[in-house]
């Protein structure tokens, strides 16, 4: 009877290991085909900002990037050197038709997308890193703000 547990311990855990790699496969073909579409919904988890350390974020903030069009939906903590009068904006909060993108892949499973986006607020340079794997890193600088970046997944639809 224990030889029998054991086979079935044993058939289970290869039936699971097989079935997180098709799961894998199946993500990094989704990754895949949203990143050639520019069709990407990044959810963020957490930032990172200059003055102020790490911070956990509610999970409804996002950077989406649709053809050549950039909807960001981010929390911004740091400071801002200039800021047009009665400005309405409380984070980097836009949707806008990119200047300018630039797709890159730096190393394997990595795509990087350079976006150049001028809202009425300031000039932004978004730089999105998507792995394969789902995990998603965002980068943004701006002249009249502090840098700050976020930590993110990619959301397959």
């Amino acid at each position: 009877m224990a030889l029998m547990a054991g086979v079935v311990a044993g058939v289970a855990g290869c039936a699971t290991q097989q079935e997180r790699a098709r799961r894998r496969a199946q993500l990094q073909q989704a990754i895949e085909q949203a990143v050639g579409r520019r069709q990407l919904h990044i959810d963020i988890t957490s930032m990172n900002t200059l003055r102020y350390g790490s911070r956990i974020v509610t999970p409804d903030f996002f950077v989406e990037l649709r053809g050549d069009t950039l909807n960001s939906y981010l929390p911004y903590l740091g400071q801002a050197y200039q800021a047009p009068y009665g400005s309405p904006s409380q984070g980097l909060n836009f949707k806008q038709r990119a200047e300018r993108i630039v797709q890159s892949e730096p190393k394997p499973h990595l795509t990087c997308f350079n976006i150049y986006v001028r809202t009425r607020e300031d000039y932004y340079h978004y730089r999105l890193e998507v792995y394969s794997t789902g995990k998603a890193f965002v980068h943004v600088q701006s002249q009249h703000r502090d840098p700050v970046s976020y930590d993110g997944n990619v959301a397959t639809e």
